[in-house]
């Protein structure tokens, strides 16, 4: 299988050679452009499949970068790097199609569990692209495309927190998983409220999902966390 492709869009030199060196390091394929309008025509003429991106480039700043990126790829994941701690950066970040924000300085392993992560999310989603948006444990479809959730014949409502926390237990059905990546998959890197907000969905979607008499889908694993498989 071909090494996962990351192209790193930062001027600051030093920055830049630390993180593809940690990348590189954890066998991802790396490559770096030092202004906007070279990260641009690089993404543009390669496939990648996440983008480090800096918001203060010369030439062409981050945010335009993006924009112009998304206006043809809604779906690479892009991580912004930015030394603003300011919220209207990150809202116009996001408002423009960021997946994550990341701001300097930070920690390279907190870095690498960010592009983890959203690799990983969107292997999910485009596995479930493949298939017709749909997804599929037991008797249990979701369809990520229309948000219908059904078990057997009976159609379950969920809010939209609910919904994303069972579609992040199906892209890894048959996986544990721990409050932390649960909590930073749904909520979100930079939620600081109580970890215990994941159990209290998890009963939820339990109380929704396998409280008609089915077999139940979603189990815990005590001390550890939760997985989604059938019995």
């Amino acid at each position: 299988m071909d090494n996962q492709k990351i192209l790193i869009v930062e001027d600051e030199e030093k920055i830049a050679r630390v993180i593809k060196l940690e990348l590189e390091f954890e066998g991802y394929e790396v490559d770096t452009a030092e202004t906007g309008l070279i990260g641009l025509e690089k993404f543009r003429n390669e496939k990648w499949d996440l983008v480090l991106l800096d918001v203060m480039l010369p030439e062409l700043n981050g945010l335009e970068v993006l924009r112009r990126i998304r206006t043809n790829d809604q779906n690479t994941p892009i991580i912004l790097l930015t030394a603003r701690d300011s919220v209207p950066d990150k809202v116009a970040g996001l408002d423009h199609g960021a997946n994550d924000y990341i701001t300097k300085p930070f920690q390279i392993e907190e870095l690498l569990a960010r592009v983890r992560a959203s690799l990983r999310l969107n292997k999910g989603s485009n596995q479930s692209e493949e298939v017709g948006q749909e997804l599929r444990i037991g008797n249990l479809t979701v369809n990520e495309k229309t948000r219908d959730v059904i078990r057997g014949k009976e159609k379950i409502e969920l809010t939209p927190r609910e919904f994303d926390l069972l579609v992040y237990l199906l892209q890894n059905k048959q996986q544990v998983l721990n409050r932390d990546q649960l909590l930073s998959a749904v909520w979100g890197f930079d939620y600081y409220g109580d970890t215990n907000v994941v159990d209290v969905y998890i009963r939820y979607l339990r109380k929704k999902i396998d409280n008609n008499g089915d077999s139940t889908l979603i189990h815990t694993i005590r001390g550890v966390g939760y997985v989604m498989k059938e019995q």
